[in-house]
Order: structure tokens, then sequence, then C-alpha cells
């Protein structure tokens, strides 16, 4: 079958939740995938920063074989050998207390504002059912219903109706409008370092620290959605450390498997996750050994493969390339590390059209909130793949 052949199938029988681009890939390797008909392209995507460690990585596709052939899953009625190792060197490499898995980002979310929520009853004593979550505007942490509830995004939450109520929205990058918003019954503040889906928006200097300063001071939990911005996407294993900021808890997921396979977590301190008991939270394939023997390489790569270093140093070879480029069609550029955010003009005529002669090109980017296009390369592309992507992505940005 070709494209089109795959596309009316999936138009057809699948549900249309998303408007993808009109490729089919087939295969992948590294920074590079290809498509039913045999032509190349390089992901200036990753997944939305899932495989950082580049598409099927010789050590994860080795892992995932080994350990498919011994055990995938026990439920977490019974033990198993990967999940206790995992934990270990998670909390090894980052230096918190305890973590709780689960498979998809938006359930660490969940995951973390349940903790937050019964951290705030039996810790801090707040008053039954009046716990209050304060989120960001521009946000983006998943769509279960509690998350679409804080969404700024009207047709997230339109027809899903009714929400969960116990959260409030501040404009991002306002530390006194944090400030502001607490009450006594206010139990964590939940943000992005640096908002993704919302357009890689970059926070001033000094907010992050800041906020977390106002935490502390109001006794409520810092939670760090780092799902995206997370292990080494901006330069850092985490995008906090940019401002040696450590948040009370902080969510992964994505490229924790490096692609492979759903795996999240949330990570904590003991007073903050200890709150959970036998029963109060769980998944039937959170912690499976499938998974976890996937995620335990894939962080060994991020470190082994000095992935962050990689990502910050690559990461301002893009950005200064880019801003040599002068296009009537550019408003402005933002970023950190490999992740950047093309900004669009209003005259532009919206993003989409960019990313379509991307693809003509062989360059795989998305467009989000209409005018803005992402870049997010593994980070194991090299200088030189770099400048082929540029090379394109020039003379796609100088099109009238």
């Amino acid at each position: 079958m070709n494209s089109k052949d795959y596309i009316g199938i999936e138009d057809y029988y699948g549900a249309h939740n998303y408007k993808p681009l009109d490729v089919v890939i087939t295969k992948g390797q590294g920074v590079w995938v290809e498509d039913v008909e045999g032509n190349k392209y390089m992901d200036f995507l990753a997944a939305y920063s899932a495989v950082n460690q580049g598409h099927c990585h010789p050590r994860l596709v080795k892992i995932i074989k080994e350990q498919a052939e011994k055990l995938t899953l026990t439920s977490r009625a019974f033990r198993n050998d990967q999940w206790p190792l995992l934990a270990k060197e998670l909390c090894e490499l980052t230096g918190y207390d305890m973590v709780l898995p689960m498979n998809s980002g938006a359930e660490a979310v969940e995951t973390a504002i349940k903790a937050a929520r019964k951290w705030g009853y039996l810790v801090k004593g707040v008053e039954k059912d009046k716990a209050e979550i304060i989120t960001c505007d521009g946000n983006f942490h998943g769509r279960t219903i509690t998350i679409i509830t804080f969404s700024p995004e009207q047709q997230y939450r339109e027809g899903f109706e009714p929400l969960t109520p116990g959260f409030e929205k501040i404009p991002f990058g306002n530390a006194d409008a944090l400030e502001k918003a607490i009450s006594k019954n206010t139990v964590a503040f939940l943000v992005e370092p640096i908002q993704g889906e919302g357009g890689v928006v970059v926070p001033p200097p000094g907010y992050l620290k800041k906020a977390s300063q106002i935490c502390e001071q109001h006794n409520i939990l810092l939670i760090a959605d780092e799902i995206q911005s997370g292990l080494g996407r901006t330069g850092k294993m985490f995008a906090c450390e940019h401002e040696n900021v450590r948040a009370d808890m902080v969510t992964i997921g994505k490229a924790l498997s490096g692609g492979m396979y759903p795996v999240s977590a949330v990570l904590g301190s003991k007073d903050i996750m200890g709150v959970f008991k036998p029963g109060d939270h769980g998944s039937t394939y959170g912690g499976n050994p499938l998974g976890c023997a996937i995620a335990r390489e894939a962080l060994k790569i991020i470190v082994e493969e000095k992935l962050c270093q990689r990502a910050a140093e690559l990461g301002d070879y893009l950005m200064q390339r880019l801003r040599k480029i002068e296009s009537p069609n550019i408003d402005f550029y933002r970023g950190k590390g490999l992740w950047v955010g093309i900004v669009l003009k209003k005259e532009a005529s919206g993003a989409r059209r960019f990313c379509e002669a991307l693809m003509k090109k062989g360059v795989l980017a998305k467009e989000t909130h209409i005018n803005i296009i992402r870049l997010a390369p593994p980070l194991v592309i090299t200088k030189e793949e770099i400048d082929w992507a540029l090379e394109r992505i020039e003379q796609v940005l100088m099109m009238e």
C-alpha cells in the first residue's frame, strides 16, 4: 500500500482527534525516518521529545528484545526484578527520595495532583474538600477530564463538562501573580519550567527561583512538569536546574523510555510521596518489568552519551544559526537547548503551510498555536545534520 491508502484507512476508521502531517512513517533510526514510499526525512520533533535518544537506539532495541523474552508484566499484585532497580537508579540520579511509576505523562500529572491534595489534607491541614492548586495560562499537562479543567484551550474543555473544581490559573512567568493567588487552601503550584505545547515559551530569568521561594514561604508544593522539558532536552537533566531550583515533585515521561514504550513517573520526597497507602493509587502496567528495563537503559544512554551536554552545545549553535535567517515571515525565536519555537508574524498566514513545505524538503516539524513552528530534534543529532536541516529551514522560511 502507499501513503494515500494508509491515510484513507486511518481517516475512515480512526477517530479524528489529530491532524497529522500527511507522511506515513514506517522506519526510523537516529534522527532519520523513512516513509512507506522509501523517502527519508529528518525528524525535527522527536515525538514531542519522547525520542531524545533517537529512533530505535540499538541499546534500547537490544533491551526490549531481551526483556520481552523473559517477562513483560506482573501487575503490581506481585513484585518483579526490574521496578526496584529503576526506582533506585532514578532516585540516585535525581536526588529524590521516592518515585511512583505510571505510563503516560497525563497519568503522572494526575498522580502528582492526587499526592498534592492528600499532602495538603494530611500534612498541611487544609480543610477537607477545599484543596486548591494553582496553574498557569498557556499550560499543557495532558487531556484527562481533571487536567483539561485548567487548560487555557477552550477546545480542550468544550463538550467535556462538568469539569473538576479546585484549580486556579495565573499568568505564566509572573511570580507576583503567584503570591497574590495563594490562599489558606492552596496546596501546590503546578508549572512547566518551559511551556512546550504553548510554543517553547521560556519564562523571564529568575522566575522559577522566585516562584520556588514563594512556595516555600507559604508552605505549598512546587510541582514541575518536566515531561517534555526534562531528561536533557534543554541542556540540563531538568529544566529547573537552569535556575538551581529543586521542585518538591517532578513529573517525567516521554524520553524516560526513549520512545520505546509508555513509561512515566513522579519523583518527590518521602513526606510527600509517603502519603500514598496501599490501594490509594495504582496502575496495572505502572512499574511493569518491560517498561522498567527500557527506562533503566534509556537513562543510562542520556548520561553515558552526554545528551544533556550535547543539547546545550548544539542548541546554542542551532539558535545562533537561526537568528542569522532574516525572513519577513519571522517575528522572533525563543528556546533553550535543542528546543526552539519559531514565532511567525500574523502576515505569514500560519505555521502549518511552513511545516508542510518543510516536509516536502525532508524535514519534519510541527506547528502549534497556529503561528509557531516547534523544532526539537533527537539529542543525538550532529552538527552536520543540523546544517543539513537549516539549509532547508531557511529556504522554507523565506517563501512568500
